[in-house]
């Protein structure tokens, strides 16, 4: 058990923890540059520290939740639902984060107390020991302490090891205990196989393809081999540039077009949102997204190109485009959506998820919305509506469902949509919609005595 809960050690409070802060956030840097090196090493020992007590804290509140939901007669399978997104509202994390950070805390109270010792005195940091923990995941517990007790009982063992290096040595250890263990993890990772989008700079992305190693190294030698070609016959791209594009082509159909500016067409939904003053000429940023893929910011300009190629196609072209009305109000808050057809369930997800900018709506969560959820149950009165509606990823949804969730719309109505959510422990948590594409937040500066002025 958490230390702050046996024997005569003083509990920690919350409060004790902020004035600590207060006091090093306040302090003076020291003139000497010797004692700025080692402010700089105790903080970092500090943050180790603090690691060590979240993971011994969450643990104890994880098992404490399921002695109460046992004894109100809660079934075992359910127990202890939403406790990991609640340790993710509480670190501002996701809830994907909040699950990874409190399985590690449990496997390193349980299983790996030598870790967790390390982590406490600042000779591991947080990311290497769950590292460590992922390597030993394979073992049966009690060679799991083995390899605990190995690595991590000496804290000198640890003195200028890398974190390649402390992999490799836990590696190498995983193999010589149970080299069974590693085949059958090597077998099972090959039905983690995926495909992940995520944000790059410039308005680029990143498409990255998680498979076997033979699959992945011939995948890349065909692509290259297939670029060194057409760089023989005098295609004046890059290496790399033909490997991306002769990618995009094989995966998606299309010819190669030969040029970035001039995308093969995907036969997919893309939703480029964009403001009408930017449309017509302005320069505030637009918005590019796809089904369960987040909003990426683009320039305006960029916006304007691609709406203007997917305009003119040639009349055989299968490429479909259309458009409709986002309308916000004077707050930037958007309020509807015109469409073709009646407003039915799809059209009002599809309205969530553009007013979400396609992100789940719970704090700190940037995974893509999968469900579209009453903020008020249906049960508890809850309408299908606008307001009492918001996009939320898979694991949020179901979050919420356990026992002493609540959550409801707060603000004005005609401010931005804004959902307060609150955990079984009655902590509180506010997300409020992005603004629009196109939208800035109006900036007053004071004029007078009472007096303020619109400048932006």
């Amino acid at each position: 058990m958490c230390e702050y809960h046996t024997g005569m050690a003083a509990q920690l409070t919350a409060e004790e923890v902020r004035s600590f802060v207060d006091r090093i956030t306040a302090g003076v840097c020291p003139d000497d540059p010797a004692a700025q090196v080692d402010v700089v090493a105790a903080l970092e020992t500090l943050k180790c520290a603090a690691s060590a007590v979240q993971a011994e804290v969450s643990v104890v509140y994880d098992a404490r939740r399921r002695a109460d939901e046992a004894a109100a007669g809660v079934g075992a399978a359910c127990r202890g639902r939403g406790v990991a997104s609640e340790v993710a509202l509480a670190r501002r994390e996701s809830p994907h984060r909040g699950q990874v950070l409190l399985g590690l805390a449990k496997v390193l109270h349980a299983e790996m107390p030598h870790t967790l010792a390390r982590l406490r005195d600042g000779s591991l940091s947080e990311f290497r020991a769950m590292l460590l923990a992922r390597e030993t995941a394979c073992l049966p517990v009690e060679l799991r302490m083995f390899a605990d007790e190995e690595t991590c009982a000496d804290p000198t063992a640890l003195d200028g090891v890398g974190t390649r290096e402390l992999v490799g040595r836990i590696r190498r250890l995983v193999a010589e205990l149970d080299p069974a263990a590693v085949a059958r993890r090597a077998r099972k990772a090959a039905s983690d196989r995926n495909v992940t989008v995520r944000p790059a700079p410039d308005t680029m992305t990143y498409l990255t393809a998680l498979v076997p190693v033979a699959q992945g190294v011939a995948a890349y030698a065909a692509l290259r081999k297939a670029a060194e070609a057409a760089r023989a016959a005098g295609d004046p791209r890059s290496l790399g540039q033909l490997m991306s594009d002769l990618m995009v082509a094989r995966v998606t159909g299309a010819a190669d077009t030969g040029s970035p500016e001039a995308a093969p067409a995907v036969p997919v939904t893309v939703d480029v949102v964009i403001s009408d003053e930017s449309l017509a000429g302005g320069h505030a940023p637009a918005e590019v997204s796809a089904d369960g893929v987040p909003a990426e910011v683009v320039p305006a300009e960029v916006a304007r190109n691609l709406l203007a190629q997917a305009i003119d196609q040639p009349a055989d072209s299968e490429v479909i485009n259309w458009f409709r009305c986002l309308y916000r109000n004077r707050l930037g808050r958007l309020v509807a959506m015109s469409t073709r057809s009646r407003f039915h369930t799809k059209a009002m997800g599809e309205f969530l998820a553009l007013r979400g900018a396609g992100i789940c709506a719970t704090p700190f969560c940037d995974a893509p919305i999968r469900h579209n959820d009453h903020i008020t149950p249906v049960a508890d009165g809850g309408e299908t509506t606008a307001d009492d509606g918001q996009g939320l990823c898979q694991a949020c949804n179901h979050a919420k469902q356990a026992p002493g969730w609540r959550q409801h719309q707060v603000g004005h109505p005609v401010d931005r949509h804004q959902v307060e959510t609150i955990t079984p422990t009655g902590h509180r948590y506010t997300a409020t919609a992005p603004a629009p594409p196109g939208w800035r937040e109006p900036r007053y500066v004071q004029a007078g005595p009472g007096r303020y002025q619109l400048i932006a």
